[in-house]
C-alpha cells in the first residue's frame, strides 16, 4: 500500500514536470516560429518527450497553445501587478507615468516570448484556427485595464472624475505605443525600450494635461 502511494506521488510529480517542460519549450518555439510552424515533432525533439505526452497533457496542439497563452497571461499580469505596486505619490503626471511605464517595460523585457506570440497570433489567422480568440481578447482587455489604471493614478491630483476621463481617452493610445515599441525592438534589438517608455510617458502626459485643462474649463 505504502509503495503504491509513493509511486503515485512520484508519477504525479514527474507528470507535472513534463507538463511544465512542454509548456516552457512550446512557449519559446511558438514565439520564434509561430503556432502553425511549431510541429509536435519539433516539440518532441526539444523536450525529449514523446508526442503522446503532448496529447496526454493537452489533448491537441490547439489545447497546448491555449495552455501556453493562459499560463503566459497569468504570469505576465501577476508580474505587472507586482511591478506597479507602491506607485509614487508626489511629482507631476509625467513623472508618475514615467515611473509606471518604466516598470511595465521591465516586465515586457523579462517576458518577451509571451508578448511576441501574443502579437503573432493577433496579426494572423492562427488565433481563430486554434480557438484561442477568447484568451487573446482577455489579454487585450486586461492590458488596457492596466494602462487605464496607470494613467488614472498618474492624474489622480486632478480629481477622480477628471483623472478617469483622461485615462478613458488615452488608454488605447498607450497600449498602441507599447505594442509599437515592442514590435520595433524585434526589428531593431539595439533600441532602448526605457528611452521609448520615457517618450511615451511624455506624449501621454502632454495629451492628458491638455484634456484635463479642457475638462476643468467646462
Amino acid at each position: 500500500m505504502l509503495r503504491r502511494v509513493v509511486e503515485e506521488k512520484t508519477g504525479n510529480r514527474r507528470g507535472r514536470r513534463s507538463r511544465e517542460e512542454i509548456l516552457d519549450v512550446a512557449s519559446r518555439i511558438m514565439a520564434e516560429r509561430g503556432y502553425a510552424a511549431t510541429s509536435l515533432s519539433v516539440l518532441s525533439r526539444e523536450t525529449g518527450l514523446p508526442k503522446s505526452a503532448v496529447y496526454h497533457h493537452f489533448q491537441s496542439k490547439a489545447g497546448l497553445l491555449s495552455a501556453v497563452m493562459a499560463r503566459g497571461a497569468e504570469e505576465f499580469f501577476a508580474a505587472m501587478r507586482r511591478a506597479q505596486a507602491g506607485g509614487p505619490e508626489g511629482g507631476t503626471p509625467r513623472e508618475r507615468l514615467t515611473w509606471y511605464l518604466l516598470r511595465t517595460g521591465e516586465v515586457f523585457l523579462a517576458r518577451p516570448d509571451f508578448l511576441r506570440l501574443h502579437l503573432l497570433l493577433i496579426m494572423s489567422a492562427e488565433a481563430a484556427e486554434a480557438e484561442v480568440d477568447s484568451i487573446i481578447e482577455r489579454v487585450r482587455r486586461d492590458g488596457r485595464a492596466h494602462m487605464n489604471r496607470m494613467i488614472a493614478l498618474s492624474f489622480a491630483p486632478e480629481g477622480e472624475e477628471i483623472a478617469q476621463a483622461v485615462a478613458d481617452r488615452l488608454d488605447y493610445f498607450g497600449i498602441a505605443g507599447f505594442d509599437g515599441s515592442f514590435v520595433a525592438m524585434q526589428a531593431e534589438p539595439h533600441r532602448d525600450l526605457p528611452g521609448q517608455m520615457r517618450l511615451l510617458a511624455e506624449a501621454i502626459a502632454a495629451l492628458g494635461e491638455a484634456r484635463a485643462a479642457e475638462l476643468r474649463g467646462r
